[in-house]
């Protein structure tokens, strides 16, 4: 019997372990499950204008805060703002593959995979976070543009169907292009409805988050106007308008 028990443990064991190292998630080439992330999250950089040196270390203490809240196959995408309307500049796409905690010792490696998220995603996110600095000046600042540009390249994917999406964008929020300017009608939304831009910039965000760090600049509208100005578009385009966070300092 004490044979017997030992062969029946060691094939139980055996089987379990088999099933356990089948049950590991296969990731891609950017450390997201196959099937697809369990959630997404954008960040938006509007850098068209250069920012103080205070607002620079808000900005970093708010995008790594962000990014330590990325859940383990999360996917996180950031995005430079250009002058150019529609065109973004992607510097960073990856899921959280999980560090050597989330590791399960008997099926994998916690040291490799410890060292595969440092490589994949904690480094070069901490990189990209102590890059953020000053931009230089630009005549445009096509925000509405860069958010329908992620909405519909991005967000609009089979594989992100039916999950947590949520944007958020770094701007000074004052939107400037020959379809609509707010220096030029100020944060005034019925002036937007009236405007070219209206229907230009149509962004579909049914069921995205969106959130707003705003820089706060002497040309700059008051913040209260800039604020209910991006929540009526972002309601009006679907979306939930989920805050509007001021960044420390004044350029």
């Amino acid at each position: 019997m004490g044979l017997l028990g030992f062969v029946f443990l060691s094939v139980s064991g055996y089987a379990m372990l088999k099933i356990r190292a089948n049950e590991a998630v296969v990731l891609d080439a950017n450390q997201c499950p196959e099937t697809g992330p369990v959630s997404v999250r954008a960040i938006l950089l509007d850098l068209t204008d250069p920012i103080s040196e205070i607002t620079q270390v808000d900005l970093k203490r708010q995008f790594e805060r962000t990014v330590s809240e990325i859940e383990v196959g999360g996917l996180i995408e950031v995005y430079a703002l250009t002058s150019d309307e529609g065109k973004l500049t992607p510097t960073f796409r990856g899921c959280n593959p999980g560090d050597g905690a989330t590791a399960d010792p008997w099926t994998s490696n916690p040291r490799k995979k410890q060292q595969r998220w440092e490589e994949a995603f904690n480094k070069p996110l901490r990189e990209l976070a102590d890059s953020i600095g000053n931009g230089s000046e630009s005549k445009r600042s096509p925000i509405m543009a860069g958010v329908q540009r992620i909405v519909i390249e991005r967000f609009s994917t089979a594989k992100l169907e039916g999950i947590s999406k949520r944007l958020y964008v770094a701007s000074d929020m004052m939107e400037n292009t020959d379809a609509f300017s707010i220096y030029e009608s100020g944060a005034n939304y019925d002036a937007f409805v009236k405007s070219a831009g209206r229907d230009k910039f149509r962004a579909l965000l049914d069921g995205t988050d969106v959130k707003f760090w705003a820089f706060q600049r002497e040309t700059s509208s008051d913040q209260v106007s800039l604020a209910n100005f991006w929540a009526t578009w972002v309601e009006a385009n679907g979306g939930s308008f989920v805050g509007y966070e001021r960044l420390a300092g004044v350029e």
